[in-house]
């Protein structure tokens, strides 16, 4: 059976993740993780609290999470499980990913802020750091089916055909058509390329219906925030690119900035 992760503290912008999740679920009769990372109160975690109090608000968010779960089980008729920890965010989602063998974790995403671009958040800071697929939801986005994927890719660097198998599998689960989207600062240049990227397109992707479209620009972001709004994708994909701390500091992840900034679900596929 199929496994997703949906992560939730409650707010508006997760429990629109967990709506989008349960649906997407319940189509492919998949099972659905919900898990929340409980973190005690500004207030109790700055006063010395009994071992009993804190088991108490523990167990409290555990009966909240385990009544969104009958909740979902009764709306959407899917099989759904509970995790809660105190633990850190990013290592406990890696550690169900690998118990449960999930596909991916989904998690809702705020809008675009200045804060945001500079700092990111829970789920931008999962796109770069860890190593399985993160799907982006953004918030006030419903779960309309999947008929439609823009992959924005860098063919400088190579399309690998690991992740051309990943595409090819989910257009095929949904019956979408996939439109392999590249900006390029020289393109005359590259396409001059007797080994160009583009060439691998025609094997690795047969079976499905995709098309092949370059743009020359060197506004990467911005091209492809203008072709999401002209092609109306229901899902983009991107493979985000991971630097070391200090190119970090100037680099900031294409993925990452994409993630706060779309108002389509975004789909991150890690080499």
């Amino acid at each position: 059976m199929r496994t997703f992760i949906v992560a939730t503290d409650f707010s508006q912008i997760a429990e629109n993740a967990v709506a989008y999740a349960a649906a997407g679920t319940s189509i492919v009769q998949g099972k659905l993780i919900l898990f929340n990372a409980f973190k005690l109160p500004l207030h109790a975690s700055n006063t010395i609290l009994s071992v009993e109090n804190v088991q108490h608000m523990v167990n409290k968010n555990k009966q909240a999470l385990e009544q969104r779960a009958e909740e979902l089980r009764k709306a959407y008729n899917i099989e759904v499980m509970v995790e809660s920890t105190l633990l850190n965010t990013e290592e406990e989602i890696e550690r169900l990913m690998t118990q449960y063998q999930a596909e991916m974790v989904i998690m809702g995403m705020a809008k675009r802020s200045i804060e945001q671009d500079l700092l990111g958040n829970t789920t931008t800071n999962i796109i770069q750091k860890l190593k399985f697929p993160v799907l982006a939801i953004p918030e006030g986005v419903t779960f309309k089916g999947v008929k439609k994927i823009l992959y924005a890719c860098d063919v400088v660097r190579g399309i690998h055909k690991t992740i051309l198998d990943q595409i090819k599998e989910i257009a095929k689960n949904w019956n979408a058509e996939v439109e392999v989207f590249s900006v390029q600062q020289e393109l005359a240049k590259l396409l001059e390329e007797p080994l160009h990227p583009v060439n691998q397109l025609k094997e690795d992707m047969e079976g499905i219906q995709y098309f092949y479209k370059n743009v020359e620009s060197n506004a990467i972001i911005k091209e492809i925030r203008k072709e999401v709004l002209a092609y109306k994708p229901d899902l983009v994909i991107m493979v985000p690119n991971r630097y070391g701390f200090w190119a970090s500091v100037v680099h900031r992840s294409k993925t990452r900035m994409m993630a706060a900034g779309l108002d389509v679900p975004l789909l991150s596929i890690p080499l």
